[in-house]
């Protein structure tokens, strides 16, 4: 019987082929593959971001101040009832066009019509009177010479005389009186412009105790546009004037300068005017002058309206030769605005510039670059300064063709000096 103490001894350790050999090998092997795949490996930098460049669009600029302005008729007379009465007739369209002297109303003339022939009656009498009292003095003035009567007598008669004609002046005044007061019972236009509504119908009393409105007329052609100037482009806007007129040119010079306005639904600015007012002083309150404008509105349905937001822009310098360049070009940081140029090792470069007006989608660049340099347009956010990135060139002036939506031909027939057509900003205005 085997002994049970000997359950308790270690078991024979056994020296044959490991279980796990097999996969110890296999790894080992995969790992001296992995390290001879890594040795192959080669870092390779990423290739140069690519962007697209465009060398400055130099041309003539006109600078412009801009402003917002009311739009308001050129004249605006109301019609009244001059005389009271019934009202009888309406002679217009309403917001037709009327011409000076048209009759637009009529006011029941008959009370009117018996008063100058009540007049008329009361000057004839007064017209004999006056003859008789003229013969009367012809007589008294014969017998005075033959003593045949006193001269209280001639006296007398000469009294009579004057009051007499007198009286003829008086009938005549209240003739013209019956009469302009018949004439107003036919309400005529006192200037040509577009009738409103009439404001009384016809049958009732109109003028009893006050003049009664029976409608208005409004001028619209030419029509005025009024705008508030703040004192610092007062003051620009007079010092440009005033270096372009020499020593010379005098305040009487400044009037009558172009202006030019559009709408808010319009593009550009399509009515061209000149400044017919200015106000004499600045006012202490808002600082602003008050300038007025004048611009011819033709037609039946005339494109300005009274009372209408109008933009306004006045243009007070010819620049030459200023470089554009794309407003997506333009970033910004702490340092202010700036452009990024590729130079010609293909590195980009970062250039303060400071920013003028706009001109059909492209912004002024006042200064801070060179006409040759290649202004990164397109592709900003790769671009980085002190990298290398890949340009690819293409025409400033086709950036401002897609502003417009024109073609290449469009382009091409532009010419220098054209005035700005887009909404810019004044150029202190850009660099805010």
């Amino acid at each position: 019987m085997p002994d049970s103490n000997l359950e308790h001894l270690p078991r024979p350790v056994h020296f044959g082929r490991p279980r796990g050999l097999g996969r110890l090998c296999g790894a080992f092997g995969v790992l001296l593959f992995l390290g001879a795949c890594e040795e192959q490996n080669v870092y390779a930098p990423p290739p140069p971001p690519t962007v697209t460049v465009a060398q400055p669009l130099i041309q003539d600029v006109t600078e412009y101040l801009e402003f917002s302005g009311t739009t308001v008729a050129y004249a605006r007379v109301e019609i009244p009832a001059r005389v009271p009465g019934v009202l009888q007739a309406v002679h217009f369209e309403i917001g037709s066009e009327v011409l000076k002297g048209d009759l637009l109303f009529t006011i029941d003339p008959l009370e009117y019509e018996a008063s100058v022939q009540a007049a008329e009656a009361e000057l004839v009498r007064a017209q004999a009177v006056l003859s008789e009292a003229e013969k009367t003095l012809g007589r008294a003035r014969t017998l005075i010479q033959r003593g045949n009567i006193s001269q209280a007598s001639l006296d007398e008669a000469e009294a009579d005389y004057l009051s007499a004609e007198a009286e003829v002046l008086v009938r005549e005044a209240n003739l013209t009186s019956a009469r302009i007061d018949l004439g107003y019972t036919q309400v005529t236009a006192p200037l040509s412009g577009r009738v409103g509504r009439n404001l009384v119908d016809v049958g009732n009393l109109v003028g009893q105790g006050s003049a009664t409105v029976l409608t208005d007329i409004t001028v619209y052609d030419p029509i005025h546009v009024y705008f508030e100037v703040n004192e610092r482009d007062l003051l620009r806007a007079i010092e440009r004037i005033r270096s372009e007129m020499g020593e010379g040119g005098s305040t009487r010079d400044q009037a009558n300068f172009p202006i030019e306005v559009g709408l808010t639904t319009e593009e550009g600015y399509p009515h061209i005017g000149v400044t017919d007012f200015t106000e004499s002083q600045v006012d202490p309150d808002t600082g602003t002058l008050q300038v007025r404008g004048v611009l011819q509105n033709p037609g039946e349905q005339p494109a300005l309206l009274p009372g209408l937001f109008a933009r306004v822009r006045v243009p007070i310098a010819q620049r030459a030769e200023m470089p554009l360049v794309s407003e997506n070009a333009v970033g910004f940081d702490q340092s202010g605005r700036y452009l990024l140029v590729v130079n010609d090792e293909g590195i980009v470069e970062k250039r303060g510039v400071t920013l003028g007006q706009l001109v059909d989608g492209l912004r002024v660049i006042e200064r801070g670059i060179d006409p040759g340099d290649r202004v990164v347009v397109t592709g900003v956010q790769r671009a980085r300064e002190g990298i290398a990135v890949q340009a690819q060139e293409i025409d400033m002036s086709s950036l401002l063709l897609s502003a417009h939506g024109g073609s290449a031909s469009e382009g091409g027939r532009r010419g220098d000096g054209q005035r700005a057509a887009g909404d810019g900003a004044a150029p202190d205005a850009a660099n805010d």
